[in-house]
C-alpha cells in the first residue's frame, strides 16, 4: 500500500452504519416480497417435478446476478469509480461509470446470445439427473431465463453507481419489482394452468420483472452520476484498473458459485423433491446471510475503498471497521443460525406449509435448514473479509480461497448426499441436508484462510470469542423460552404459532444478551425507539 491523495483521514471514517441500515431494509423489503413470491409458488407447485426444474433453471439468473452484482463487478468497479469520488475528480468516475456499462453490456449480450443457443448442452451440466419430459422443461426454462439474467446484471452495474454515491436503500429494495412480476405471473396463471404451464409463466414473469428492476434505478443513477456517455475507453488507466481486476474477482465468485452449484447438481441426483426442497431452504437461509453478512459487507466496501493516509493509518482505518462489522454481524447472524436448528419445520411451515405443499415437505425443509446453521456465521463474516481484500485492491486472495472452497464442497457433498444416508440406514432424499452440512465445513475453511490472510495485512481482527459464547448462549436460552411457550400454550395453526414463538425468541434472545453484557443490544433497541418515535 502507497500513501493516496488527500482526503477525508482515517481518523474520522464515514459512519457506516446507516448505510447498513439502509442495505437491510431494503433486502428486507425484496427478501420478504421473494418469501411470498416463494410461498406462493409452493403452493401451486409444492415439490412436482416441475418446482425441481424451475429451481434449478431459476440458477441461470441467479448465477449471473450473483456473479456480476455480489462479486465480481463490486470487487473491482466500486473500490476504483468510489476511490475516484473520495477524490472528488468525479468527470473521470462518469468516464469510468459509461465505459465500464459499454463493455458490460457487450459482454452480457454475447453470454445471452451463447446462453441461449448452448441451453441443451448447459443442461447436461446442471441437471444431469434429469431426463425425458423433466430436461425438455429444464431446457425451455433455461431459454426463457437467459435475457431477464443478463437485464439483472445491468442492474448490478446500477447498484455498483448508487452504492458508490452511498445511496443504498433502492438498488437493494429493487428486485421488489422483480418478485412481483413473478408473483402476478404465478397468481394469474396458476388457479387453471397445469404444473409445466405455471413454471413457464413465472419464468417470462422473472424476464419482465428484471427489466423493471433496471428502470426504477435509472433515474437516481442519472440524478447522481450525471449524463454517461457509453465508450470503451480502454486506454484510460482507470477503466484497465477495473478489467485487471474484474478477471480475478470474476473467476473467484464464479468459482463460490460453483460451490452453490455443486450443490444444486447433486440434488438431481436424489429422488423427487430434493432440489425443490433445497430452494425452498436456501429461500430462507439466505436471509440472515443477504440483511446481515451482505448489508454490513455492502455498505463497508465503498467506506474501506475511500481510506487514505498512509499504510499504518490505512491498516488501522481497515481493523477499526472490520472488528465494528464483525461484531455486528455475529450479533445478528448466531440467533438465526440457531433458530434454524430449533425452530426451522415451524418457520418452513408458516412461510410455504398449504396447497400441494405438506406438513411432510416441512419437515424435509427443516432437516436442510438445520444442515445450512453450520456454516452460516462462517459464511457470512467472510463476506466481510473479502470486501476487505478487495478494497486493498487484492482480488486473486479470494479467488485462491474460494478454489480450496469449492474442491472441499464437492468432495465432502457428494460424501455426505450420496454415501453418508446409505451408511446411517435412512432415507437417501436426507443427503440434501448433507449438501448444506458439508457447504458450511467448507465455508469454515474459506473463512479461516480469509481472516488469516487479512490479519497479515492490516493486524489483528476477528470476534471475541466470549462474545460469540455469550451470544450462542443467549440464543440457546431463547430457544428454551420459544419451546416452553409452545408447550404452556399448544398448537396453532403454522403462521400464529411461527409469530408467537419466534416473537418469544426475540425477546428473549435481546433479554439474554442484555444480561450477558452486549452492548450491540442497546444499538438494536435504540434504533427501534426511534423508527417508533418517527411514527
Amino acid at each position: 500500500m502507497t500513501a493516496a491523495a488527500p482526503g477525508p483521514g482515517p481518523g474520522k471514517p464515514p459512519r457506516s452504519g446507516g448505510a447498513a441500515f439502509f442495505v437491510a431494509v431494503g433486502i428486507l423489503l425484496s427478501r420478504m416480497i421473494g418469501l411470498v413470491r416463494q410461498a406462493i409458488f409452493s403452493r401451486y407447485l409444492g415439490l412436482s417435478d416441475a418446482a425441481d426444474v424451475y429451481t434449478v433453471a431459476f440458477r441461470i439468473p441467479n448465477f449471473l446476478q450473483n456473479l456480476f452484482g455480489e462479486g465480481a463487478l463490486s470487487a473491482s468497479f466500486i473500490p476504483v469509480y468510489a476511490g475516484l469520488l473520495a477524490q472528488n475528480r468525479r468527470e473521470d468516475a462518469r468516464k469510468v461509470a459509461g465505459a465500464i456499462a459499454t463493455i458490460l453490456g457487450l459482454v452480457v449480450a454475447l453470454i445471452v446470445l451463447a446462453g441461449v443457443l448452448a441451453t441443451p448442452q448447459l443442461m447436461s451440466v446442471i441437471a444431469p439427473g434429469y431426463s425425458g419430459a423433466k430436461r425438455e422443461l429444464g431446457i425451455t426454462l433455461v431459454r426463457i431465463f437467459f435475457p431477464g439474467a443478463g437485464l439483472l446484471v445491468l442492474s448490478a452495474w446500477c447498484l455498483g453507481v448508487l452504492n458508490s454515491h452511498r445511496s443504498f436503500l433502492l438498488p437493494y429494495a429493487a428486485p421488489v419489482m422483480w418478485n412481483l412480476a413473478i408473483i402476478f405471473a404465478l397468481i394469474w396463471e396458476g388457479p387453471r394452468g397445469g404444473a409445466e404451464q405455471i413454471a413457464i409463466w413465472a419464468a417470462w414473469g422473472s424476464v419482465i420483472g428484471s427489466g423493471l428492476q433496471v428502470i426504477v434505478q435509472l433515474p437516481m443513477v442519472r440524478l447522481l452520476a450525471g449524463s454517461l456517455r457509453p465508450g470503451i475507453a480502454s486506454g484510460n488507466p482507470d477503466v484497465r484498473s477495473v478489467i485487471r481486476n474484474f478477471f480475478p474477482a470474476f473467476i473467484s465468485r464464479g468459482v463460490t458459485q460453483i460451490s452453490a452449484y455443486v450443490d444444486s447438481i447433486i440434488a438431481t441426483l436424489l429422488p423427487t423433491g430434493a432440489a425443490a426442497a433445497l430452494g425452498n431452504a436456501q429461500m430462507i437461509y439466505t436471509l440472515p446471510v443477504s440483511l446481515f453478512g451482505m448489508a454490513v459487507s455492502a455498505a463497508e466496501l465503498p467506506a474501506m475503498s475511500g481510506a487514505v493516509g498512509t499504510d499504518d493509518e490505512i491498516a488501522a482505518h481497515l481493523r477499526t471497521r472490520l472488528n465494528s462489522g464483525l461484531r455486528r454481524i455475529a450479533f445478528f447472524v448466531i440467533p438465526s443460525a440457531v433458530a434454524f436448528i430449533a425452530l426451522g419445520g415451524i418457520i418452513a411451515a408458516a412461510l410455504f406449509q398449504r396447497g400441494q405443499f405438506t406438513a411432510e415437505d416441512s419437515q424435509y425443509v427443516w432437516g436442510i435448514l438445520a444442515g445450512s446453521a453450520v456454516g452460516l456465521l462462517a459464511g457470512t463474516l467472510g463476506r466481510l473479509y473479502a470486501s476487505a481484500s478487495y478494497a486493498l485492491r487484492d482480488t486473486r486472495t479470494p479467488l485462491l480461497f474460494a478454489l480450496i472452497r469449492v474442491v472441499l464442497t464437492i468432495a465432502l457433498g457428494l460424501g455426505a448426499a450420496l454415501w453418508l444416508p446409505q451408511a446411517l440406514g435412512i432415507s437417501t432424499r436426507w443427503g440434501a441436508a448433507g449438501l448444506t452440512a458439508s457447504a458450511g465445513l467448507a465455508g469454515w475453511v474459506e473463512f479461516t484462510l480469509l481472516r488469516q490472510a487479512i490479519n497479515r495485512r492490516v493486524g489483528q481482527t476477528g470476534v471475541p470469542l466470549g462474545f460469540v459464547v455469550r451470544l450462542y448462549v443467549a440464543a440457546g436460552v431463547a430457544a428454551g423460552c420459544a419451546w416452553g411457550a409452545h408447550w404452556l400454550l399448544g398448537e396453532f395453526p403454522p403462521i400464529p404459532q411461527a409469530m408467537l414463538m419466534l416473537g418469544v425468541y426475540g425477546v428473549a434472545y435481546l433479554t439474554a444478551a442484555l444480561v450477558f453484557g452486549v452492548s450491540e443490544v442497546a444499538e438494536v433497541t435504540g434504533k427501534l425507539s426511534a423508527i417508533a418515535g418517527r411514527r
